[in-house]
């Protein structure tokens, strides 16, 4: 008798001490300081891609070359990614085996001089986030309306917004500003109606501006990563899909905003890359 009891006491508290694990565990997977395998078929990969330039030129962190982004797009195809566009997240559609998001911010010319014909001929999506001040302007280093439009048609791009005139633009160049104000981040020294016409209605032009131009919009990528609590509402309303630039493959058990994504530069292969090691 006494020794079942002592089992039954044994059982309790191991028992117990699990439960506590699990209940702990949930909370620190919650608060992001805990992480857990993601089921494969919850994981996205989001890759992050700026410009383009022709094989031989030198690159920085924010470009790639002709040749390396095709050796990309090849070595997907070969290993079974399949390339998925916001809008179908955002309907819900059933993922295909392997899924990825291909995404390119600011949207350089070089996205449709050098990377469009190898979406074409591979067959492969991506989405480009647009600075929408640079179409209004016809600035001749980015994509204008009408490759907008082409791009669209082609069904292989779709086209979201990487805001209007908030990415550091004018006298920063813009670059991001350690210790500033960057993107839509708040100046803690605005008022609302200040935030509002800066921020807020620069948000809304873009997401207006490509709706007028191009058709709908579901995607926005955060300039420079930078979120702002202040924003949240409109942004997640405007858009079903946001991504920032915190490194790490998407959850999608977590929703479809303020995804992580991975950076692809010259110095890391993409297996590399993908796989973490």
């Amino acid at each position: 008798m006494k020794a079942l009891r002592l089992r039954t006491i044994v059982l309790c508290v191991l028992a117990a001490a699990v439960l506590c694990a699990a209940a702990a565990g949930a909370y620190l997977y919650k608060k992001g300081m805990l992480h857990m395998p993601i089921p494969e078929e919850d994981a996205l990969p989001i890759l992050m891609y700026h410009h383009l330039v022709e094989d031989g030129e030198e690159c920085n962190d924010m470009t790639v070359t002709v040749g390396r982004m095709e050796k990309d797009l090849k070595w997907l195809q070969d290993n079974g990614y399949h390339t998925v566009l916001p809008r179908e997240l955002a309907a819900g559609d059933p993922l295909p085996e392997k899924p990825v998001l291909l995404t390119f911010d600011d949207g350089y010319r070089s996205n449709y001089e050098l990377l469009f014909p190898l979406l074409e001929k591979y067959q492969m999506k991506a989405v480009i986030s647009i600075i929408t001040y640079m179409q209004d302007v016809s600035a001749s280093n980015f994509i204008s309306w009408d490759m907008c439009r082409e791009m669209t048609e082609s069904g292989l791009v779709e086209i979201g917004s990487h805001s209007h005139y908030l990415h550091n633009l004018g006298d920063l160049g813009g670059n991001f500003v350690p210790d500033g104000i960057n993107g839509i981040q708040r100046d803690p020294e605005e008022t609302d109606e200040e935030f509002q016409v800066r921020v807020l209605d620069d948000i809304q032009k873009s997401y207006d501006l490509i709706t007028q131009e191009v058709g709908e919009v579901t995607f926005f990528a955060y300039p420079f990563g930078v979120t702002e609590p202040d924003a949240e509402d409109l942004i997640n309303e405007l858009f079903p899909v946001t991504v920032v630039t915190k490194n790490g493959t998407a959850d999608l058990r977590k929703g479809l905003h303020q995804m992580p994504r991975m950076t692809v530069t010259m110095n890391k292969e993409l297996d590399t890359i993908l796989t973490g090691n």
